[in-house]
């Protein structure tokens, strides 16, 4: 069903590529006004805002002038995040490389709900989207250790957020992507072919997910077809936390 977002101010954070950029423009294709942030400059969506979003008062005038300009924000998908090679076992992880991506990925998301929310309220109700990841769910003994902390948080965040504000109109949820062919990860693979099997193996799928599959999950979640939930952990990992043997597992 096309124009599932007819006329709804959306916020796409993390917009100048991957999963942001194709959410984007399908919020876009879908009727939807679009406005994207991001650290990067770039072209994305109807405003496109260059901020900090670890970074309060960047957060908070961004949001302003996304209001300003379109009159009202119906719909918020915090997905802006980063998994950088320094993050690894905790043995190993520095608490500046901790702190970092618990910045980027966890504060970022508070800040963006804390300042979102009365706009939200303001204009009736509206969905939040947060991009969690399926480690959120599961332990990996190849760790991504502060990643992973920050993606639980950003679940445990949207549970409560959700439950808090579903009377009032507005509905959290999490999506917890397995690993999608971002440029983000066809970089780190491309450097460790061995280590990129060593992922996939695990994924019942036989391959990662397409940016576009995370954007089309989060457009049902931000669109009224998902109206009767929140709260919630919407998995889109190709069965990867369902698993405990894969075809290519039990084939070696």
């Amino acid at each position: 069903m096309a124009g599932r977002l007819v006329d709804k101010v959306c916020v796409v954070t993390g917009a100048a590529s991957g999963i942001g950029a194709e959410t984007a423009r399908l919020f876009e294709a879908e009727g939807a006004r679009v406005a994207g942030i991001d650290l990067c400059e770039g072209d994305y969506g109807e405003l496109a805002i260059q901020a900090d979003l670890t970074d309060e008062s960047q957060v908070v005038a961004a949001l302003e002038e996304i209001e300003g300009h379109f009159g009202r924000i119906d719909v918020m998908f915090n997905n802006a995040g980063i998994a950088p090679p320094d993050d690894t076992s905790i043995l190993d992880t520095s608490l500046e490389a901790w702190k970092r991506v618990q910045d980027v990925n966890l504060t970022s998301v508070f800040l963006c709900c804390k300042h979102g929310i009365p706009a939200l309220l303001r204009a009736g109700g509206g969905s939040i989207i947060n991009t969690a990841s399926f480690v959120a769910v599961m332990g990996a003994a190849a760790s991504q250790i502060s990643y992973t902390a920050s993606k639980g948080g950003v679940l445990a965040l949207s549970r409560e957020l959700g439950v808090e504000f579903a009377r009032r109109g507005i509905r959290v949820n999490a999506i917890c992507p397995g690993p999608v062919e971002t440029p983000l990860l066809r970089e780190l693979f491309a450097k460790d072919p061995e280590e990129a099997q060593k992922r996939l193996v695990h994924v019942p799928s036989g391959r990662f997910a397409r940016p576009d599959e995370i954007a089309r999950s989060a457009l049902f979640l931000a669109s009224d077809d998902s109206s009767f939930i929140t709260a919630s952990t919407f998995l889109v990992d190709g069965g990867i936390s369902a698993a405990y043997l894969t075809p290519d597992q039990v084939a070696m």
